[in-house]
């Protein structure tokens, strides 16, 4: 698997990345069939398979469960091997989701996460939105406290995970690495982030697995040259490698016809 910068953080991807929402959390989620919980031992096989396919991006948060807790253990001495990313803002307690973008949520939500994945840094921290993006993000204390982050060494680069065009094109303009949903509407977000060589990671681009038609939705991913990497959640190596397969395929596309 190919990798490529992320942005202009100095961050390199893989051009595919692994979401982890399965990893710790099935209750509220939008897959279309119910799933239990993996094993330890699952998560270890899936994770090493992942890493022998040239995998090195992880995506995790703390509202995905019990998620980060298991990738700290798995992770032990190979932490130079991956690219972390976690979120904070979303919580998920009592089956919903609570909301939380000041600082000072921010400073713990981190704090803990680090401790979870037992590191002392992530590669990429990103704002976990609730869809109201402008408004967190026109709050100047937090977006210091981002870079805050940065100067202290405990993350690498700081983005936002949004859900409207506008609060990505404002995300692009403030921080370093956007995660969003490429459809149509997005492409003004994708084209500032190139403009500006900003991070792009997609998410969601099988729509929570509703979407069945992998090829054409990794076409339509890595046609905008502003992706850096589509994430994708699977507990199942055979859907990891057809994933992996399509992405590849598409970005030998791009390559040919562009040479």
């Amino acid at each position: 698997m190919e990798k490529t910068e992320l942005g202009k953080t100095g961050i390199k991807v893989s051009r595919l990345g692994l979401g982890t929402v399965k990893f710790g959390r099935n209750e509220a989620v939008k897959y279309p069939e119910q799933f239990e919980l993996p094993d330890q031992k699952q998560i270890s096989d899936l994770v090493s398979y992942a890493k022998d396919m040239g995998i090195n991006l992880l995506d995790t948060a703390p509202a995905y469960g019990v998620s980060e807790e298991r990738l700290g253990r798995l992770l032990k001495g190979q932490r130079q091997d991956w690219v972390l990313v976690s979120k904070a803002g979303e919580e998920f307690e009592k089956g919903m989701s609570i909301y939380d973008f000041t600082p000072e949520h921010f400073e713990e939500s981190l704090t803990r996460s680090l401790k979870r994945l037992q590191t002392d840094y992530l590669d990429v921290l990103l704002i976990h939105s609730n869809g109201k993006d402008l408004d967190i993000l026109s709050d100047d204390k937090l977006i210091q406290k981002l870079h805050d982050f940065k100067k202290r060494g405990l993350v690498k680069a700081i983005g936002a995970s949004t859900k409207t065009v506008e609060g990505g094109r404002k995300a692009v303009e403030l921080l370093d690495v956007v995660m969003t949903i490429y459809e149509p509407a997005e492409q003004p977000v994708m084209d500032d982030a190139a403009d500006k060589r900003k991070g792009i990671l997609l998410k969601k681009i099988l729509a929570s697995g509703h979407n069945t038609n992998i090829q054409m939705a990794m076409d339509f991913a890595f046609a905008h040259p502003a992706t850096s990497a589509v994430i994708v959640g699977t507990l199942q190596q055979p859907h990891l490698l057809q994933n992996l397969q399509a992405a590849q395929i598409s970005l030998s596309r791009v390559s040919s016809s562009a040479a």
